[in-house]
């Protein structure tokens, strides 16, 4: 739900919380030399500890927020959604849901009740959240909404991954896509880490030699390119999202890991005509060209490079079960027919409105094809949920 043209202005109390964030992160910058990776200031700006975007009291989703995610636009997808995740986990024996990032808790809340409806309940349903301003909005909408008393026994909140061994199903719904990103430059010599620097009251970018790390990562997605990147190239990786999944799968002993995210396999990620990556801001329903500017008061995301997620499942243990757009991983799990029984007996208005968010979840324009599907398994064979329409895991 992208809307054109610039955000309105920052309010007194928004332009006064980016002046603190601001100052928090100049503080990072001289601590560390006069110059920062992209990847501390982006995780200061959303996860600085009563400073960043998700940890503050302030609305992030929903037509007053900054954005709409798929659970917040229509339960049509929730109600598809329940249906893999009843048979996933009925395939790992029962056992434990655990959603990495719940938002507003609407999602959650419409899941619980599909799965009530299907007669597939998980034993818990565990929602790991770093943000403690989400957690409380959380437990704030199941305290108001009235289908909570028949779950609150099983809802547990958790602030890290589960520690101890357990089977069942996790997932996650853009949540990949706020972990924080190097920025990179491809040099005929190598390639540079695009740093932060403070320039006045704000910031700017300057380059300097990668890391060891960094040089490592962007050598490895080179070597597996149909040709590589030319030099000048600009773009993003998360050399972190190996050691991110291995802590929050490593509990896991029997079961699947679910992502629906925004991003494209490594060949399209780093093909020539992405050139300048594919990091950006969100503020209003806008998309923010520059992500240095007003830090803690717009989202920060960059697109997932689902052959790196698939690689990093690999050397958890994990194998890929599949893999598709998220317009055929809906089709797989009959979107179709939960439309008709949507929009049966309701009135005109009512009809299009809802035909209107189907098409959002499901046309190439919208989220039809900029968000993908994967699913990753341990301990489960043989065909999977969501993926019998069109499994596109050999573009990888």
């Amino acid at each position: 739900m992208l809307i054109v043209g610039d955000p309105p202005p920052l309010s007194a109390a928004d332009a006064a919380h980016a002046a603190r964030v601001a100052g928090h992160i100049r503080g990072l910058i001289a601590a560390n030399g006069g110059w920062l990776p992209f990847s501390r200031f982006m995780e200061a700006a959303l996860y600085a500890p009563g400073l960043g975007y998700y940890v503050t009291d302030r609305i992030r989703f929903g037509e007053q927020g900054d954005f709409v995610t798929a659970p917040e636009l229509s339960p049509l997808f929730q109600s598809c959604l329940a249906g893999c995740l009843a048979e996933l986990l009925g395939r790992a024996g029962g056992g434990d849901i655990v959603e990495f990032g719940a938002g507003s808790g609407v999602g959650a809340a419409l899941l619980l009740a599909e799965l009530e409806l299907r007669g597939a309940l998980p034993r818990r349903y565990r929602i790991v959240d770093v943000s403690p301003d989400l957690e409380r909005r959380q437990r704030q909408f199941f305290g108001r909404w009235p289908g909570a008393a028949a779950f609150r026994g099983r809802l547990e909140w958790l602030d890290a991954p589960p520690r101890e061994p357990w089977h069942g199903v996790a997932f996650g719904n853009e949540v990949v896509d706020a972990l924080p990103v190097e920025r990179f430059r491809v040099q005929d010599a190598g390639c540079e880490s695009l740093g932060v620097v403070a320039a006045g009251d704000g910031f700017a970018w300057q380059p300097r030699a990668a890391d060891p790390a960094l040089a490592a990562a962007v050598g490895h997605i080179q070597s597996r390119l149909p040709a590589p990147m030319p030099s000048g190239y600009v773009s993003e990786c998360r050399p972190q999202l190996g050691r991110w999944l291995a802590d929050a799968t490593a509990s896991l002993a029997r079961g699947a890991v679910l992502f629906v995210d925004y991003g494209l396999p490594r060949a399209q990620y780093y093909h020539p005509s992405r050139d300048g990556g594919t990091l950006c801001g969100f503020r209003r329903h806008r998309r923010m060209a520059d992500a240095l500017a007003t830090p803690g008061v717009q989202d920060l995301t960059a697109w997932v490079d689902f052959s790196a997620l698939a690689e990093a499942a690999a050397a958890c243990g994990m194998q890929v079960g599949g893999f598709a757009t998220q317009a055929h991983f809906l089709i797989s799990l009959g979107i179709e027919r939960n439309l008709a029984r949507a929009v049966e007996g309701g009135a005109a208005h009512e009809r299009l409105a809802i035909q209107q968010e189907a098409a959002t979840l499901m046309l190439p324009g919208e989220m039809g094809e900029r968000f993908k599907a994967i699913v990753f398994t341990r301990g489960l064979d043989g065909p999977l949920p969501g993926f019998s329409f069109r499994d596109l895991r050999d573009s990888l």
